[in-house]
């Protein structure tokens, strides 16, 4: 169980910060944020606060949706750049 809980710790920092801040790309962030999220609400779950995990999961993902729909229309890019781009893979080495 303590191995499950510092996979969802480092999953919840690598997809929250690290996706996030080494993707030039709205449409590939997104992605690192529903991961951090989902990590982070199971760190919570083998916390046994189920109810607050619920709640921070619901709120925190119809948020991002919001905030994810007003971004991708704002950068309308017909060949986003991807997660194994050069740029993507430098910014993540650089921040690491």
């Amino acid at each position: 169980m303590t191995y499950f809980a510092l996979f969802l710790e480092v999953g919840f920092v690598l997809g929250g910060g690290l996706a996030v801040a080494s993707n030039p790309s709205p449409h590939y962030g997104v992605v690192g944020l529903v991961l951090g999220s989902v990590s982070g609400c199971g760190w919570l779950l083998s916390l046994a606060v189920s109810f607050v995990s619920l709640v921070l999961f619901i709120a925190y993902l119809g948020g991002m949706l919001v905030v994810f729909v007003y971004s991708v229309a704002l950068a309308v890019d017909p060949f986003p750049e991807a997660m194994g781009d050069w740029h993507a893979v430098g910014y993540g080495v650089g921040l690491v």
